[in-house]
């Protein structure tokens, strides 16, 4: 019998009504608090992306944590706010015990053949098969799903490694192997842990606020990535009042920049 994969089953949505749609918090997936954000991320991306109103690929998508998600059932509401000629505009909530604990706004687009160019170039770094497998990290259920070698940048383990650099390089991709789509892109671009814990050299309170990802490849290109690994590259940009900013690339390993993202985090200490 087919099993589902990891991915699949923790954003699996079960349609209600028009619009609305229910799901379940997997356990695989548990952060310090809550469900990982890139799961969440991608189970909102997937929600809109399910309606048959819907139009387009994935181009943006911005995921505001409201409140910590309870392990269990929750609902998602999506509706479009506006269907243009060659994009589309959309907003989903989701919602426990009639309470909104996450909302999304996402624009879907039809691609089409247009000059093109990218001035960002892929970050130096050896390869994943150089970096080697690491050691599972045992700090959130969720980081099991990924296999994730850190070229530089590594999560420090007391304050003498505390850095004036916040930036983190490293190849990741799901294990077990899944090919590539926007949902699993989406889950991908938060993948890092928070800048803070570099910076001060320790681990410290920290939680995503808000999470914006731009999706740069169609899915034709993202099927061309397969299951392979992606090389992600992520560092702070302000510290401040009690909240931080972090953006990242993210590149094949062809050196096509497929998304990037910023978010902004809330930290104690």
């Amino acid at each position: 019998m087919w099993a589902m994969h990891p991915f699949d089953t923790a954003t699996t949505l079960e349609p209600v009504a028009a619009g609305l749609v229910r799901g379940r918090t997997d356990a695989q997936w548990a952060n310090m608090v809550g469900p990982f954000g890139g799961i969440t991320a991608a189970t909102m991306l997937g929600a809109i992306d399910r309606q048959p109103e819907r139009t387009g690929e994935p181009v943006a998508l911005t995921v505001n944590f409201a409140a910590p998600i309870d392990d269990g059932a929750f609902e998602i509401a999506a509706e479009p706010a506006r269907t243009n000629r060659s994009n589309q505009h959309w907003i989903a909530r989701l919602r426990q015990n009639g309470e909104t604990r996450t909302t999304a706004t996402a624009l879907f687009g039809t691609r089409r053949d247009s000059w093109s160019d990218t001035e960002a170039d892929p970050p130096p770094a050896p390869t994943p098969e150089r970096v080697g497998p690491q050691k599972s990290s045992e700090f959130a259920p969720w980081l099991r799903n990924y296999d994730m070698r850190i070229a530089d940048g590594a999560a420090p383990s007391d304050v003498s490694q505390a850095s004036e650099d916040s930036t983190t390089t490293l190849w990741v991709r799901l294990t077990p192997g899944r090919i590539l789509d926007h949902a699993a892109l989406a889950a991908l671009c938060d993948v890092f842990y928070p800048r803070i814990f570099l910076r001060r050299g320790r681990f410290v309170p920290a939680g995503t606020i808000s999470l914006t990802v731009y999706f740069h490849a169609d899915q034709r290109r993202l099927d061309a990535v397969g299951d392979d690994f992606v090389l992600g590259r992520a560092r702070g940009n302000r510290f401040g009042g009690g909240f931080f900013d972090q953006s990242a690339m993210m590149w094949s390993r062809s050196g096509e920049l497929l998304a990037t993202t910023h978010q902004i985090v809330y930290f104690k200490g």
